[in-house]
């Protein structure tokens, strides 16, 4: 990053941190803003400082987050589809999607699969994962779930749904 832009992304990230402080949003540190602000930037075709509207959902996965287009619908619902927001609007997205998605544990989704595991040995067959993943919630094409499902199977069909769902969650 040349010398000039780091001062602009300095002053950027000062502004923010003001902004933050008097919105009494959670503070984050000058390099996670840093870091913030450029993966948004990737996405800024004209170099205004501003993402499209239906970038969203694409800027916060670069950001290691998963919102479900439901999730970005609701944040974006507001903006006309051709409209593009500046980073100072696209923070608190950010911001609410990352509050909101840490509620969900290894464990809850655990929980909720355990429920089909009829005999309690820890898996179930890959076809009823296939037809859950691709049924309901956030419905996966059947392309997205075979990804997912790629060295899982056992010999019998079955997988391990503990080790599924830690597998997905942790990468």
């Amino acid at each position: 990053m040349s010398e000039k832009r780091q001062y602009a992304v300095k002053n950027d990230v000062q502004f923010i941190q003001m902004y933050m402080m008097n919105a009494h949003h959670a503070s984050y540190s000058e390099d996670q803003l840093a870091e913030f602000q450029e993966a948004f930037q990737l996405f800024d075709s004209r170099g205004d400082g501003k993402i499209h509207v239906t970038q969203i959902g694409d800027a916060l996965r670069a950001l290691g987050q998963n919102p479900t287009e439901s999730d970005v619908k609701k944040f974006t619902q507001q903006h006309k589809p051709d409209e593009r927001i500046s980073f100072e609007v696209f923070l608190p997205i950010y911001q609410a999607i990352s509050k909101g998605r840490s509620s969900d544990t290894a464990d809850d989704f655990i929980e909720g699969l355990r429920h089909f595991d009829k005999d309690g040995s820890g898996f179930i067959s890959s076809a009823e994962l296939r037809h859950l993943l691709s049924t309901l919630g956030e419905k996966l094409t059947d392309e997205e779930v075979e990804q997912l499902l790629v060295g899982q199977e056992d010999s019998q069909g079955n997988i391990n749904y503990e080790e599924f769902v830690r597998m997905v969650m942790c990468g």
